[in-house]
Order: structure tokens, then C-alpha cells, then sequence
């Protein structure tokens, strides 16, 4: 099935398991593009001209997406792929009993999907809407036609994407070698651009999402947020209070 902006309408065997407890939320899509000079911000357009950018666009529709918005799931068919202008989108995969591992989270202003498209094929993981969300779904077919007219646009963009994926590569690389108190301690740094001193952090989406998104158990992020209580590190809901941010970073360093 193609991408659709209906949650789970017509109960897929691969959201099936999910879907009993989401209520039906019907999208209606707009004739409203995507803004070019917004579009260039994005790491598969650089380098590429806004009136490329707009032919690029042709066919883009805009939508206002309710939390819990299923936009595809793994096995549909790759025919768009999605820029998120507002809130976050998740990227997950099933296990064989119905448990969500989270592969990414995107917020404003990123794209997501599109290697798929590129390949003409199917969506490996499932995507959901995680809090109410503006998105932009950019169909291949007119997208496809444009680049296959211009090759030195094909090249450029394809260029992008293999720069792109390369330094996520490197960054999932670097995350696996980690032990779960740098994941953690890295991830909260990652929340505040203070070098010293103390700061509270807000966590951006619940606990166990967090910990999916680190490659650990939720079990295993309670362990680490008490490990890390002596050193100053205190949570309270989605608060973390750091007492010293340069500590922090020092014991991330040393484990």
C-alpha cells in the first residue's frame, strides 16, 4: 500500500498489533508546496538552486498531523518521502512481539525517507507522528521525472545523500562503542550549549524513547540516572538538573 495520510484506516498486517489502541485520524493533504528557501536548508538539497528546488517540488502537499499518525509502515510502497516543517516523527521497527525499537527521531526542519524512494522499492521501518506535526510529503513520481531530465541535479542530489548518510553512519558507529553512561551522559549534554556550570535540561520525549534511541534497555536508563545521581545528575519527570555541565562531561569522558 502507498503512503496515505489515514492512521491505520485499513489495519495493516505489519500495525495491526498497534493499531487497536489508536483512534481513526483522517488527514486531508493541501495543494500548498514546499517552500523552496526552506527545502534548501536540507542536507539532500544543498548545493542546488531554489528555482531547481521549486520545479524539484511539484506536487508537494502540506498537512497539519494529530500524535499518533501512522504516515507508513515497513513493507508499504516507497512512493514519497516526508519533510517535517513542525513537532517530531519517530522511525521504527517491530519485533515479533509487537515491541517498538526507535531508529531516529526527526524534528524541524529535516527530511526522512527518501533513500527508500530512491531505490524504487519498499519502506524498511514504520513511521509515526509523535507529537502534533506539520508535514510536507513530496511524491517521486514528478520528482523522479524531473531528475531523470537532469542529470547533473540527479548527481548533486545523490552526492547529498551518500555525504549525509555517511556521517549518520559514523555517528550510529560511534554510538555502539559507547557504554550506556556515555550514551546517556552525551545525549543530556547534547540538550544544553552550556560548556560549565549548572543547567536543567528537559528530556524531548519520554523516558523509554530516549532509551530505545540510545540502543539500551529502559531498565538500563534508570541504572545510569542513578549512577549518575552522586555525580549531580538529578531527574525529576522530564527535568535533569545538572549541578556541573564541564563534570559531566569529564566523566562521560573517563568511562
Amino acid at each position: 500500500m502507498a503512503c496515505c495520510p489515514i492512521n491505520c484506516a485499513v489495519p495493516r498486517p505489519a500495525c495491526a498489533a498497534r493499531s487497536t489502541s489508536r483512534r481513526i485520524q483522517h488527514t486531508t493533504w493541501t495543494g500548498q508546496p514546499l517552500d523552496p528557501a526552506l527545502a534548501a536548508k536540507l542536507p539532500l538539497f544543498q548545493r542546488l538552486e531554489i528555482t531547481v528546488l521549486a520545479d524539484l517540488l511539484t506536487g508537494t502537499s502540506v498537512a497539519r498531523m494529530p500524535a499518533q499518525t501512522s504516515l507508513f509502515a515497513s513493507g508499504d510502497d516507497a512512493d514519497c518521502f516526508y519533510v517535517v516543517l513542525e513537532g517530531k516523527v519517530k522511525l521504527f521497527a517491530l519485533n515479533e512481539g509487537g515491541e517498538e525499537s526507535v531508529v531516529e527521531v526527526f524534528e524541524p526542519v529535516s527530511s526522512f525517507a527518501e533513500a527508500a524512494m530512491f531505490a524504487s522499492g519498499s519502506f524498511p521501518l514504520s513511521a509515526e507522528v509523535m507529537e502534533d506535526a506539520l508535514l510536507a510529503r513530496v511524491p517521486a513520481a514528478p520528482f523522479m521525472r524531473k531528475l531523470r531530465q537532469d542529470h547533473r541535479v540527479a548527481f548533486t542530489m545523490l552526492s547529498n545523500l551518500a555525504l549525509w548518510h555517511r556521517r549518520l553512519t559514523r555517528e550510529k558507529t560511534s554510538l555502539r562503542v559507547k557504554t550506556p553512561v556515555q550514551r546517556v551522559g552525551g545525549f543530556l549534554l547534547s540538550l544544553t550549549p552550556a560548556e560549565s556550570g549548572a543547567v536543567v535540561v528537559t528530556l524531548p520525549f519520554r523516558k523509554s524513547l530516549v532509551a530505545s534511541r540510545l540502543g539500551i534497555e529502559p531498565e538500563s536508563f534508570s541504572r545510569v540516572m542513578a549512577r549518575l545521581r552522586p555525580h549531580g545528575i538529578d531527574m525529576a519527570g522530564m527535568e535533569v538538573r545538572i549541578a556541573d555541565v564541564a563534570a559531566l562531561r569529564g566523566l562521560c569522558g573517563s568511562f
